[in-house]
């Protein structure tokens, strides 16, 4: 089953109330919320108030993607607002096993991002702790990028430690996504798609999600 996160930083911030309703009442399972401080990536996004005026629009699982330096300083406010899956970058977290653990305590789900140009390689000994891997195919900051293709090789490696460690794990893709390549990117082992532009381009969010998943 391939399940759908679309990022709400594409929306269209005078409607994000109903547009994240749209994706809701279209199917989407997920609601993806990029997160930016404005020092690990240039751009600063939103925050904890926005989570939290949003979290009653909908029971769908919100799939928090920390673009943040040093993100185990602000775990407990992301719970507190509703997070159900935290994501922190490998990049921005020294100490990123114990940041890991932490969120597992509380009861959520932990993932782990990486940028286009960090190898598999260096989470292969936590990938029996994550509930879920996401790959960066384009470098995070910003919307609308082109999809880098060797993204493909990583999402593979991803995959193949799954096999081997952790069968239920959550494979994600962010990142330039859309109908022309959504298909190499499930065939090559994703399971959750953060589809942005492709969703919330237009004033048809259902009738794209539908697009999208014609393809697979």
């Amino acid at each position: 089953m391939v399940v759908f996160s679309p990022s709400i930083l594409a929306a269209d911030f005078t409607r994000l109330g109903e547009q994240i309703t749209r994706v809701d009442e279209a199917g989407a399972e997920f609601i993806h919320i990029d997160v930016m401080d404005g020092a690990f990536v240039p751009n600063i996004s939103f925050g904890f108030p926005i989570i939290k005026a949003i979290r009653p629009l909908t029971k769908k699982v919100f799939d928090v993607h920390l673009m943040v330096e040093e993100p185990a300083r602000y775990i407990d406010e992301f719970i507190a607002t509703g997070a159900d899956i935290i994501t922190i970058h490998y990049e921005a977290d020294r100490h990123i096993d114990r940041t890991i653990s932490y969120i597992k305590s509380k009861g959520i789900k932990a993932g782990i991002s990486l940028n286009p140009a960090t190898p598999v390689e260096l989470i292969k000994h936590l990938i029996s702790k994550l509930d879920m891997v996401l790959i960066m195919s384009v470098n995070p900051g910003f919307g609308g990028q082109k999809f880098i293709d060797y993204s493909l090789e990583k999402i593979k490696e991803v995959k193949e430690l799954s096999e081997k460690y952790n069968p239920e794990l959550l494979i994600e893709v962010d990142g330039g996504i859309d109908k022309s390549n959504i298909k190499k990117v499930v065939d090559s082992g994703a399971n959750v798609i953060v589809a942005g532009s492709s969703v919330f381009n237009g004033d048809n969010i259902e009738n794209n999600l539908m697009e999208l998943r014609r393809v697979l």
